[in-house]
């Protein structure tokens, strides 16, 4: 579905991703984890389209990205859940999620993707006509998720979802990102510190240190030792 061939990525003269190479199958549930500074926001900035590629191509169902603005790619399917959370704070979780579904698969399948956000996350149903800054931390990361869903994406990439959040918060969102890799219909590029629990619910994995990719596979392929010595360099 989405493929990252020897991409590289520079700001201000320094490069933040260097010959970066990435295969997502759909339907899979894919993790990219690595220390801070690693390049692992940068990533997920390049495939959606706010930053500009150096070197490289990013194809996603056999489309050539290089041309296609970042607005335009989210028509394509592709929906970028940032790391914050970065909700609309001034509108109400239900305006919120209404500029999620201004895609055109958003628009076409607002009735389903609602649904099916109000099941994921009760308390947004409840709290529909709450701003969305009065929310608490964990409620504004479903918002943030529940607003790239009701975009309907084919692929959606979630950085660093558990951040900032207590430890029964983040255990809901994880519950939350494992009831969608069942449902299937949705390919998940995951972005995580919390590297056991990425591992636990993922297919594959890539490792990155300062920008390049050190170690990928089969999640359970991936050892304990392998990934201490990427991840660690011990």
């Amino acid at each position: 579905m989405l493929r990252l061939d020897q991409i590289s990525v520079s700001y201000g003269g320094l490069r933040a991703l260097s010959d970066v190479s990435l295969d997502v199958r759909a339907g899979e549930l894919s993790a990219v984890v690595g220390p801070n500074g690693a390049g692992k926001s940068t990533l997920f900035k390049a495939i959606s389209g706010t930053v500009p590629l150096q070197a490289g191509h990013i194809m996603f169902q056999g489309d050539d990205l290089h041309e296609i603005p970042a607005h335009r790619r989210a028509h394509m399917g592709i929906a970028h859940v940032p790391e914050g959370r970065r909700v609309f704070a001034s509108l109400s979780v239900l305006e919120n999620l209404e500029m999620g579904a201004a895609t055109d698969a958003g628009r076409a399948g607002r009735v389903r993707s609602f649904e099916r956000i109000f099941t994921l996350f009760p308390i947004l149903a409840e709290r529909r006509a709450q701003m969305a800054g009065t929310l608490s931390g964990g409620q504004q990361q479903m918002l943030a998720i529940g607003r790239a869903l009701a975009s309907c994406p084919k692929l959606l990439m979630l950085d660093e979802p558990s951040m900032g959040l207590s430890p029964v918060m983040a255990d809901t969102i994880f519950d939350a990102i494992h009831q969608l890799r069942r449902e299937g219909d949705i390919t998940i590029l995951l972005v995580e510190q919390r590297v056991t629990d990425a591992l636990a619910q993922c297919d594959r994995a890539t490792v990155l240190e300062s920008g390049r990719v050190v170690l990928e596979g089969l999640a359970s392929e991936l050892s304990a030792a392998r990934l201490r010595q990427a991840y660690l360099g011990v």
